[in-house]
């Protein structure tokens, strides 16, 4: 995504692990994404790597979300939201905490996620953590490979207790936001693998399902790619610009990997859309995975 607090320098999607480059470059403004009402499934199940978890805990089942969706920094307005809800978009992504979120939220409460739900969206809540080691720029937290699983555990525990402050229950799916890095870096990695961990025991321990959004070309493939898959998260949002909406065809991984509704994919940024009298730059996004759930 590309928030206002993130700005890393000349970063490109699609290239070389740990070789960014100037195409692309990450936006120094707003972070947004899209979803688009494809329609809506419960299902009963939904992967969610919750290998830490407790294998008697009764898991609330999956609310999964198939379609386009949007993100702006700032959660819009109710009024904007139900002026917006057209069926080209059925969920929008919401960024409920973390030291790094880029912009205020003002509208973002209780009572607003309850009202754009009753509109008919569904809300994937991000947080915006630690961020690496070795990333560029200047961040509001960052972690090292001596406190990552400190940090992850209460940036973990955080992050529950904000999508729960806003309705989200125990069940919802909550996605870290891991900004590009250099993924040759193998400290760096290591630093980034703890944090994640830890970030998603914290979540299982409160029965949230763990997501996670990153780069194709790094900070997502360092997940995807890693041998040891304990503690990782379930459901995988890889950001990929290549203007196609789909959750497959493009997935550069293998093709075993968050089947079952555990993917989204990032595949246009800052895009200016109007609907309905209201004007929001976003970022779209192809969606079949779990969502937050509400009520």
């Amino acid at each position: 995504m590309s928030k206002r607090a993130l700005k890393p320098s000349g970063t490109s999607e699609g290239k070389a692990p740990g070789k960014p480059s100037g195409s692309h470059r990450l936006s120094k403004r707003n972070r947004y994404v899209a979803w688009g009402a494809a329609g809506v499934v419960v299902a009963a199940g939904g992967a969610f790597a919750a290998t830490s978890a407790s294998a008697t805990t009764a898991w609330p089942a999956q609310k999964t979300f198939t379609g386009r969706a949007f993100d702006a920094c700032t959660a819009p307005s109710a009024s904007a939201m139900k002026a917006w809800h057209t069926g080209f978009y059925g969920a929008a992504a919401v960024y409920v905490g973390g030291k790094n979120r880029g912009c205020s939220q003002p509208n973002l409460t209780a009572t607003w996620t309850r009202t754009v739900t009753a509109q008919g969206w569904k809300l994937i809540p991000i947080y915006v953590g630690a961020q690496p080691p070795c990333q560029t720029g200047t961040r509001n937290e960052k972690m090292t490979t001596s406190n990552a699983a400190t940090l992850g555990a209460a940036d973990g525990k955080d992050a529950v207790a904000k999508a729960a402050a806003l309705g989200m229950k125990a069940g919802s799916a909550v996605y870290l936001d891991m900004e590009p890095y250099d993924t040759t870096s193998s400290s760096c990695n290591t630093a980034v693998l703890s944090y994640v961990r830890a970030f998603d025991k914290a979540l299982h321990a409160k029965t949230y399902r763990a997501g996670y959004y990153g780069f194709s070309s790094s900070s997502a493939a360092a997940i995807a790619t890693a041998k040891d898959r304990t503690d990782l998260p379930g459901n995988l949002w890889y950001a990929k610009w290549d203007k196609v909406n789909t959750t497959t065809s493009d997935w550069p991984w293998s093709k075993s990997l968050y089947t079952g509704h555990s993917r989204g994919h990032q595949y246009i940024v800052n895009s200016k859309e109007s609907r309905g009298g209201y004007t929001i730059t976003v970022d779209r996004d192809a969606w079949d995975g779990p969502v937050a759930i509400v009520g």
